[in-house]
């Protein structure tokens, strides 16, 4: 009896402890929550999916750094698709199925993120992708578990067209990658053209690949055409910059928000030059005015990042940097159920990021508008704000 009386009375000092904390103590961490990635970490899209493989890393290691989420550590499983469909399906299967992920961010690419929902939706997981092409979230009531960080191909259309629309300019040739993110420019660039008084006089296709687009320039030159829209990621747009100086074209040049990034401005070389494009704030942030609300955030990932992996920072990094933070926001109040996690998403507003500033709902859930975009032009080999 007297034993008995004794471990209870262990038994409720120890649950008045517990009740206290053990004092000041923090509660022993638990099992890890998985973040799965997929991006194009190499391949002709590397320039994407290696710094948003860089910023998923970067900010995981520094929430865990700092006692995790509600003192869960968290844990990133990254896999490279290559810009391959085939390999990005697969690897959210297994990051489903094997490594128990509680949510994926990328991938990098409109085809690759398209194929990667299809796996995800079945599974009920969020999907935050960091791929341009509007269908990947639209319509929301058929996306209900995917969401996305950058700005959309119908809002760079638009800022493009007003901005054509600001010069005079109404006849316009198009020439887009034949890959999913071209097809969906493609489609935005014809259906928006006489919203703003253009008419596409020319339409030519590239290969994601191809090295040479003298033969669809060609054509395009034979036109009256007053500027060319190149639609495409990866090298192939700088080569399409560098075949236009080779043929003595004149008109201006402008580019998707694809091309937005230290790298084209090195591939393109001097042929970059004057090339005007769409692209997010933070490719000019210490441009922008001290009251701009985005200006203190592209500044810290900037610093940060480039800090960290000695390397220019990118709009493209930005779009997973964007997505793993709003996905921490997400699993404070979640407990890393994936539905939970999908209905915090939904819920985020007025979330400042580097890409823009964020208004998700159940109609939307990109939350972007056109002003998360600035015009920019390629002046001495750096980009400079013109609209």
């Amino acid at each position: 009896m007297r034993r008995t009386v004794i471990l209870c009375g262990l038994v409720a000092a120890l649950a008045g402890l517990m009740l206290l904390g053990w004092g000041c103590s923090k509660p022993a961490p638990n099992e890890p929550l998985v973040i799965g990635g997929i991006f194009s970490i190499t391949g002709p899209a590397s320039y994407l999916g290696e710094p948003e493989r860089n910023s998923m890393e970067m900010v995981i290691a520094e929430t865990t750094g700092k006692g995790g989420v509600n003192w869960r550590p968290l844990k990133a499983v990254i896999y490279d698709d290559e810009g391959d469909v085939t390999k990005a399906r697969l690897h959210a299967e297994k990051l489903i199925q094997k490594d128990k992920a509680v949510a994926i961010i990328g991938p990098s690419l409109t085809h690759t993120s398209m194929a990667v929902l299809e796996v995800t939706q079945k599974a009920k997981l969020p999907l935050i992708s960091c791929a341009a092409g509007s269908a990947i979230t639209a319509p929301a009531k058929d996306r209900v578990w995917v969401f996305k960080t950058p700005q959309t191909d119908q809002m760079a259309v638009a800022r493009i067209y007003q901005y054509l629309q600001k010069q005079g300019l109404k006849k316009v040739a198009i020439l887009t990658v034949s890959t999913g993110f071209g097809v969906a420019g493609k489609e935005q660039l014809l259906a928006q053209a006489s919203k703003f008084g253009l008419t596409v006089v020319a339409q030519e296709v590239f290969g994601e690949k191809d090295t040479d687009m003298t033969p669809q320039l060609t054509k395009i030159r034979g036109t009256d055409a007053q500027a060319v829209i190149c639609w495409g990621t990866g090298p192939a747009p700088a080569l399409v910059a560098k075949n236009m100086k080779q043929l003595a074209m004149t008109i201006p040049l402008i580019q998707s928000h694809g091309a937005a990034s230290k790298k084209f401005i090195e591939l393109a070389g001097d042929a970059g030059e004057g090339i005007i494009m769409p692209a997010g704030k933070l490719t000019i942030w210490n441009q922008l005015p001290d009251n701009d609300p985005q200006k203190a955030v592209c500044k810290e990932y900037a610093t940060k990042y480039t800090a960290k992996f000695k390397a220019p920072e990118s709009s493209f990094g930005g779009y997973a940097y964007d997505a793993m933070n709003m996905l921490l926001k997400a699993l404070q109040k979640s407990e890393g159920n994936p539905s939970k996690i999908r209905d915090e998403l939904e819920k985020i507003q007025k979330f400042v990021g580097v890409s823009g500033i964020f208004n998700m709902s159940p109609e939307d859930h990109n939350g972007l508008t056109p002003e998360a975009f600035v015009m920019v032009k390629i002046s001495n080999g750096q980009f400079k704000m013109i609209d």
